[in-house]
């Protein structure tokens, strides 16, 4: 194997001018995957565009503040780890959007802070205090697997049917710019800014044929940059915490989060020994997983009081890290930096939430795709030529898919039991939880050897 070139150590402070380009550089190979999750939710709540905006500039400002956290090293890991929004939280938050989107966007996002603020003490305790060892001694691959493909098969829906069926044929130039620029075209930097690449191509072509008038308003992929014009330059720093008004807490809320904390712990874990590998670090320790979970659940509470969204460390910032040998966490607080700027200018926000639904779509089948790909990698590290296995993973997904649909349809049913009813209810419909349970059901009841169950062991 060859050796990783290291050109600047996790130590390490670069001259000025390469801190910034190199940090401005993870906040490019972030942008696109982290303006996302809030454009999923903006419309599904009602919000307007100037309201998205907003959204937009408070995700932004909570994934900085994050980042910093997570790279200090008493706080946090000490790793140079970007902290983006988490596609991990979307089943769940939809789950919260559905409940209370009769009563508005304010009061949604409220339900969605407490939710955050409630499931993020958990995750933090249970990382400062370590008791997250504990957990992952029964977390194996077998469970791991279906749990992450969940996430991304689950969301098929929101990719297809709620934007990219809107327009087929921009959605599809998206899709084809993904697979061009990431897998076509051999360009290192190319393929790391493949679907950020592919949006910005996309948005122009949508933004000639609106000019031009071939897109007419009304029109699915018509671009209307009147919210641009409306919003203020700049953000005023007194909406900086709960700008949505005071969290709200109910059990509710915190039975469907916690299926997204287990899944953040669960990639997050296996991002810091990616990262330590590509800055040519030892694994970590326990301490220091520890930290990076006690931190995640930190970053999720401070995004919940910012009125953001939930927060995980990012597999495709280590990437970058991998491609450059710039491994320096100031460098990556320097990202983290210019985030922070970038949300206070509050007409970034307006102009990213005037991308339209089917631009959205296409890269959504691309993300979603590979989510769900991901989950099928974690399973190779088990023996998935055992009968045991095929069955455990299998009976999990299916159930991942089936039931959700129809616990949301005896939601009465449920509530009739009262709080208790609830949480179950919320539990049940995110596929992810459903998934999570089932494998980790079968996997703990049923005998099975380590080499079998995928403990301890590298992807074949």
């Amino acid at each position: 194997m060859a050796l990783r070139k290291i050109v600047y150590g996790v130590e390490d402070r670069p001259p000025f001018p390469i801190m910034v380009l190199a940090g401005l550089q993870h906040v490019l190979t972030l942008f696109g995957a982290t303006t996302l999750v809030p454009l999923i939710f903006g419309p599904a709540m009602g919000m307007d565009t100037l309201q998205i905006g907003f959204f937009i500039s408070c995700v932004y400002f909570a994934m900085g503040v994050a980042t910093l956290i997570q790279t200090h090293p008493k706080l946090g890991s000490g790793l140079p780890i970007v902290q983006g929004s988490s596609f991990s939280f979307i089943p769940p938050i939809m789950t919260i959007i559905g409940t209370f989107k009769a009563a508005g966007p304010a009061v949604v996002m409220q339900n969605v802070g407490g939710a955050l603020i409630s499931g993020g003490l958990v995750l933090a305790v249970l990382g400062y205090t370590r008791l997250v060892g504990v957990i992952r001694k029964v977390i194996t691959p077998v469970v791991i697997g279906p749990t992450i493909m969940a996430i991304g098969f689950s969301l098929a829906p929101v990719a297809v049917q709620f934007n990219a069926a809107n327009y087929w044929p921009v959605s599809l130039l998206v899709v084809v710019g993904v697979f061009l620029f990431s897998l076509v075209l051999k360009n290192r930097y190319i393929n790391i800014f493949a679907i950020l690449s592919s949006i910005v191509l996309a948005y122009l072509v949508c933004l000639a044929a609106s000019l031009g008038g071939v897109f007419a308003p009304g029109h699915a992929a018509y671009i209307n940059l009147a919210g641009i014009k409306a919003a203020p330059w700049f953000r005023d720093v007194r909406t900086l915490v709960m700008p949505w008004g005071a969290p709200k807490f109910s059990l509710l809320t915190f039975g469907a989060i916690l299926a997204g904390f287990f899944a953040v712990m669960i990639e997050s874990i296996g991002d810091y020994h990616s990262c330590s590998y590509a800055s040519g670090l030892p694994d970590p320790s326990p301490e220091t997983i520890s930290r990076g979970i006690g931190a995640e659940g930190l970053n999720c509470m401070l995004a919940g009081l910012f009125g953001a969204v939930g927060t995980t460390s990012y597999t495709e910032n280590i990437g970058l890290i991998g491609l450059t040998g710039v491994a320096s966490r100031w460098v990556v607080r320097t990202g983290a930096v210019i985030l922070i700027i970038m949300s206070m200018i509050g007409k970034l926000g307006a102009l990213i939430a005037t991308i339209p639904s089917p631009i959205i779509g296409g890269a959504y089948i691309a993300l979603f795709g590979i989510i769900g790909a991901l989950g099928i990698q974690v399973l190779m590290r088990a023996d998935m030529g055992s009968q045991r296995n095929v069955l455990i993973v299998g009976f999990a997904f299916l159930m991942a898919l089936g039931l959700p649909g129809w616990v949301d349809g005896q939601k009465a049913a449920f509530f009739a039991h009262g709080v208790p009813g609830q949480v179950l209810w919320a539990v049940l419909k995110t596929p992810m939880a459903v998934a999570g349970v089932c494998a980790a059901f079968w996997d703990t009841l049923i005998p099975g050897t380590p080499e079998e169950r995928g403990i301890n062991t590298q992807p074949r």
